[in-house]
C-alpha cells in the first residue's frame, strides 16, 4: 500500500512562519491537500526536492531519482568513499508577457542531496543514466563488501 507521507524528515526551524501554511492550505486545490497532505504545505513552494531511491542488489547499490524536467547536462554526481552527492539544476521556463498565470505549481531551481551509502564501493565502473525523467546511479561494491556463498563440505 503507498504511503501518502514522504520519506523524508524537516527540522522545526525549516517551517514556515505561523499561520503561512494555513492560508496556502486554503488556496490550494483540495486534491492537492489529499495527495500531498500537510507536509508539502510546509516546505517552500520555491524548494525543488527530487525523490529518491536507495536500493542494494548483491554486488551493486543503485539509486533513483525522478527529475522531471532536468536537462542532464545541468547534473554533478560525486562519490567521495560512501559519500554520494548529487547537484542539479531545473531552469525556469520563458514566461510570455500577455501570458497570465491561475496557478503555478512546478517547481524550479537548484538542489543538492548528500547520502551515506551502506558499503565498500568501486569508484570505478560506476553509471549514471537518465531516462524518461529517471536518474538512475548504480555504483559496484568492492569485492570485500559483495557476499560470497561457502560451501559447507561433509566428510
Amino acid at each position: 500500500m503507498a504511503t501518502l507521507v514522504p520519506r523524508y524528515r524537516r527540522s522545526t526551524t525549516d517551517l514556515p512562519a505561523p499561520f503561512e501554511w494555513m492560508g496556502r492550505f486554503f488556496n490550494e486545490p483540495i486534491a492537492s491537500r489529499l495527495i500531498g497532505g500537510l507536509p508539502s504545505l510546509l516546505r517552500e513552494s520555491s524548494e525543488l526536492i527530487p525523490a529518491f531511491d536507495v536500493s542494494e542488489t548483491g554486488d551493486h547499490i543503485i539509486v533513483k531519482a525522478d527529475m522531471p524536467g532536468i536537462d542532464p547536462k545541468n547534473l554533478e554526481i560525486n562519490l567521495s568513499g560512501n559519500i554520494l552527492t548529487v547537484k542539479g539544476e531545473k531552469e525556469e521556463e520563458h514566461k510570455e508577457e500577455n501570458e497570465s498565470y491561475h496557478w503555478t505549481e512546478r517547481q524550479f531551481g537548484s538542489f543538492v542531496r548528500t547520502f551515506t551509502l551502506p558499503a565498500d564501493l568501486k569508484q570505478d565502473g560506476i553509471e549514471a543514466t537518465y531516462k524518461d525523467g529517471v536518474l538512475t546511479i548504480s555504483i559496484p561494491k568492492a569485492e570485500i563488501a559483495v557476499q560470497k556463498k561457502i560451501e559447507v563440505k561433509t566428510e
